[in-house]
C-alpha cells in the first residue's frame, strides 16, 4: 500500500494523488497537523509533506516531483511519463521541475509575506522580486502551453500534473493575476475525474481507499 502524508488542502500532496488516480495506484491518505507533531518528525525530521511510505518497496521518500518521478518508473510504464529515449522526455522533466522550483518554491515567500509578514515588510524589496519573478514564470509557462492542450504536447504528463494544481494557488490567495490561457488550461485539467478524486482525498475528506 502507498500512503501519503499531507497536509489538508496541501497543494503538493494534491500532485502525488492526482498521480494515483490518474495511474490506477491504491493509496490511503494521512493528515499532517500543522506544526508537524513529534511522531511526524519522528518518521520524517524536517517535517515537510508530501511524504510517500511505500511499504511494498520498504521506500520512504519526501519533495512531490520526486515523489511523482519514483511511482511513474516504479509502477509505469506510463505515457504519464515518456520513455527515456524518447525526444518528449527532456520536456517533461524539465517543466516538471519548474513547476516546483520556479513556481511552486517560488509562491512560499508570497504566502509567508501575505499571512505571517509584519505590515511593514508585506510588501518589501524581497516580495515585490519574488512577485516579479512570479510572474515571469508564468508568462514561460504560457508560451509553453501556446495552443496544445498540455504542456509536453498531446497527452498528460507529469509536466501537468507538477504545474496545474500550483496554478490552483493563486486563485484568491497570491496577488498575481494567471495569464488567460494558463487558467483556461488550469480549469480545464481540474475538470479531469481523476483531478476530481484527488482533490476530495487531498481536503482532508476521507473516502474509502481506491480499489
Amino acid at each position: 500500500m502507498l500512503t501519503i502524508h499531507n497536509f489538508a488542502r496541501g497543494v503538493r500532496g494534491l500532485r502525488v494523488m492526482w498521480l494515483c488516480e490518474e495511474m490506477g495506484l491504491p493509496y490511503e491518505v494521512k493528515y499532517v497537523t500543522f506544526p508537524p507533531s513529534a511522531a511526524y518528525r519522528a518518521l520524517h525530521p524536517p517535517g515537510s509533506v508530501p511524504y510517500l511510505q511505500d511499504d511494498t518497496a520498504g521506500v520512504g521518500l519526501a519533495e512531490s516531483v520526486a515523489i511523482l518521478l519514483y511511482l511513474a518508473n516504479r509502477y509505469g510504464p506510463t505515457p504519464l511519463l515518456p520513455p527515456r529515449d524518447a525526444p518528449q522526455l527532456a520536456r517533461v522533466l524539465h517543466l516538471a521541475e519548474f513547476g516546483e522550483s520556479e513556481v511552486g518554491a517560488g509562491m512560499n515567500t508570497l504566502l509567508a509575506a501575505r499571512f505571517m509578514a509584519p505590515a511593514a515588510d508585506k510588501d518589501n524589496w524581497s516580495v515585490r522580486a519574488q512577485r516579479a519573478r512570479l510572474e515571469r514564470a508564468l508568462g514561460y509557462l504560457a508560451n509553453a502551453l501556446g495552443d496544445q492542450e498540455f504542456l509536453a504536447g498531446t497527452g498528460l504528463t507529469l509536466a501537468d500534473i507538477s504545474v496545474a494544481p500550483t496554478l490552483g494557488l493563486f486563485q484568491g490567495v497570491v496577488s498575481v493575476p494567471l495569464p488567460a490561457k494558463l487558467d483556461t488550461y488550469r480549469q480545464r485539467l481540474q475538470a479531469r475525474p481523476a483531478w476530481q478524486l484527488a482533490q476530495v482525498r487531498c481536503q482532508g475528506e476521507q473516502p474509502a481507499p481506491t480499489p
